[in-house]
């Protein structure tokens, strides 16, 4: 009988290395680099005063930046493919229909609509973006509420039913965790995806969500870690950086921000230390490039400190806010990616 079972523990330990090698990729070298410098054409707004830190939204034909320092419009509205600007949205105040803490924007294409987080009301506003650049007088209703211990941070919309991102999940002592979720806005139901790395603790993190290719990504802040799961939660992939090890530490920034670029995923990597004292010194200049699979393809250096990046894909270019000596530029992706 202990024969038995030590040949079955054997043959369980053994299954679940060949597994284990089978979703498990190691990336230590990452060393195909490419300098664009260059190539980054700057983006000139001349029209409205954006502050710091802002975060870049496409949908449809436009590009939204908004701006939550704002004592204004805290969204921009400007044509993608010439960067006029359009109107702005989203007044900032405590008044019916304005905004007092903004959070994420999520963008419903088809039924041109949009809707941004207040985390300060702890309601999603839905915005009808026809009317919104039909005039200023155009005020949102209520799509959805954010209380209780668990609520989407940010997400990307699919239907009323099924949205897919990073849900906040209270822990108790002014601790939380970050978690990948699916979220029905119509009920307010929140199903947390079956996969978490078991030896992270600590989650921070950001992802892309594919409907296209039916899987998310999922990149981890403070871990030299990115995922690739199906749409319900099945692991596919782990991809391990060179850094993995120092997995307990918050002391180094990873993933910031991915995002699907046709056939490629791109992700915007730092790899710098967070404690320094210069914020701009933290920011990533960089970005890893990937195919489905999370095989590694190469890095592109923009020698730029970026804040965010979205990918234009009728343009096929990556367009970015930048904390550097030009606010906002573009990145032509021909004959790079």
């Amino acid at each position: 009988m202990k024969r038995i079972l030590l040949y079955l523990s054997l043959t369980a330990l053994c299954w679940n290395c060949t597994r284990d090698s089978n979703i498990a990729k190691y990336q230590t070298g990452r060393d195909h680099i490419v300098h664009v410098q260059e190539k980054i054409r700057e983006i000139k707004i001349e029209d409205v005063l954006i502050g710091s830190w802002p975060l870049l939204y496409l949908m449809n034909n436009y590009l939204f930046i908004s701006d939550y320092k704002s004592t204004d419009c805290q969204i921009h509205i400007f044509e993608k493919d010439t960067f006029n600007y359009v109107t702005g949205t989203a007044e900032a105040g405590r008044g019916p229909g304005e905004i007092t803490r903004m959070g994420h924007i999520a963008i419903d294409e088809e039924n041109h609509m949009f809707y941004v987080s207040d985390h300060g009301k702890q309601q999603i506003f839905g915005y009808d973006l026809d009317s919104v650049l039909a005039g200023p007088f155009y005020r949102p209703e209520v799509k959805a509420s954010l209380n209780g211990e668990m609520f989407p941070e940010k997400y990307q919309y699919i239907n009323d039913t099924l949205c897919i991102g990073v849900t906040i999940e209270r822990l108790g002592n002014s601790q939380f965790n970050k978690i990948m979720a699916k979220w029905n806005m119509k009920t307010g139901t929140i199903q947390p995806m079956k996969y978490r790395h078991p030896d992270i603790e600590r989650r921070r993190i950001t992802f892309a969500v594919s409907v296209e290719h039916g899987i998310y990504v999922e990149g981890h802040s403070y871990c030299d870690l990115m995922s690739i799961c199906s749409l319900d939660g099945e692991l596919i992939y782990n991809i391990y950086g060179r850094n993995w090890k120092d997995r307990m530490s918050n002391r180094t920034s990873y993933y910031e921000k991915i995002v699907f670029c046709n056939d490629k995923i791109i992700a915007l990597y730092s790899g710098q230390d967070t404690f320094s004292e210069n914020m701009h010194e933290a920011l990533p200049s960089k970005f890893l490039v990937f195919d489905i699979q999370g095989n590694y393809l190469q890095t592109i250096e923009t020698g730029y400190r970026i804040v965010d990046f979205c990918h234009d894909r009728e343009n096929n270019r990556l367009i970015m806010s930048l904390d550097d000596n030009i606010q906002f530029a573009y990145l032509e992706l021909d004959g790079i990616v």
